[in-house]
């Protein structure tokens, strides 16, 4: 039996836990990891963040939304 090797990536360390940061509404440049052209939240293990500072990065994207720092969508 031939067993396929699985290709696996490392792990990306989480950019909040490195820089010691917590993602705030205010800091655009810090939530921006987290946006999608498309202007959609990605998912965790496409940004590398880990699952605490997902949580807190997808609630402060949507309290920068609402406060009208970011769009809803990509479409003016």
């Amino acid at each position: 039996m031939i067993q396929k090797k699985k290709n696996r990536k490392s792990k990306k360390p989480c950019p909040f836990c490195v820089k010691r940061l917590e993602p705030k509404y205010s800091d655009l440049e810090s939530l921006s990891v987290g946006i999608s052209p498309k202007k959609r939240i990605v998912v965790r293990w496409t940004t590398g963040v880990c699952e605490k500072h997902q949580l807190r990065m997808a609630r402060s994207i949507k309290q920068a939304r609402h406060i009208a720092l970011l769009p809803f969508t990509d479409k003016a």
